[in-house]
């Protein structure tokens, strides 16, 4: 299963009611990064404390409220490359900080194969934006192309992570939640794969035609 780019630009559209009224409010694209980041580092936190179901539910929001930013900045005109880049690395470390207090919490909880899988799940994830960056650094699959590659793209991977935690926090069994961070692993390695295939196949037809 792929999200593709229209997939994407349809529910992106559905949220620019609610970007463009925090627009009117005063909040710029840049603001809006800064508190989705604030709310997610809130979450984390939460599951710092062993909180999983309010700190899934607050880390889902915190995923969520990215989805503005770059709404109102398409919506109002204020795309900007400074702009794409403080998305980009709030994003970023705002899931490396989620996966640290899962980290912690699973470690208070006397959970180490939580903890392991949370820390797998990091890396597996980190990897997949890395996959991206690099790629269209080097002149691949140019513009948002690289992001429909591959099964396990962060909103895939925020909604089955905040299911697990939210889940996992219900029923008070953190097997769930390692049940949830091991699918993230699974098909966060997937992905990668997936892009490394993906660019492979563009380097060869690139040198194909150049040969001819």
């Amino acid at each position: 299963m792929t999200i593709s780019n229209e997939s994407r630009g349809r529910i992106k559209k559905v949220f620019e009611p609610i970007a463009l009224g925090m627009g009117r409010l005063g909040l710029t694209p840049d603001g809006l990064t800064v508190i989705g980041f604030g709310i997610t580092a809130l979450g984390a936190v939460l599951l710092g404390f062993q909180l999983w179901l309010v700190g899934g539910l607050v880390v889902f929001v915190g995923g969520v409220f990215d989805m503005f930013d770059g709404t109102l900045a398409r919506a109002t005109g204020q795309v900007s490359k400074l702009g794409a880049f403080m998305d980009s690395v709030f994003d970023r470390w705002g899931e490396a900080i989620v996966y640290l207090g899962i980290v912690w919490g699973a470690v208070l909880a006397g959970s180490e194969p939580v903890a392991v899988l949370a820390a797998a799940a990091m890396g597996s994830a980190f990897m997949v934006s890395y996959t991206r960056a690099k790629s269209e650094g080097l002149g691949f699959t140019a513009g948002t192309g690289m992001a429909a590659v591959g099964v396990m793209p962060r909103e895939i991977r925020l909604v089955i992570l905040s299911l697990g935690l939210i889940v996992a926090g219900a029923t008070a069994n953190l097997a769930i939640l390692a049940a949830a961070l091991a699918i993230i692993v699974i098909g966060a390695t997937l992905t990668v794969i997936q892009r490394i295939l993906h660019v492979r196949s563009q380097a060869k037809s690139a040198a194909t035609h150049q040969a001819k």
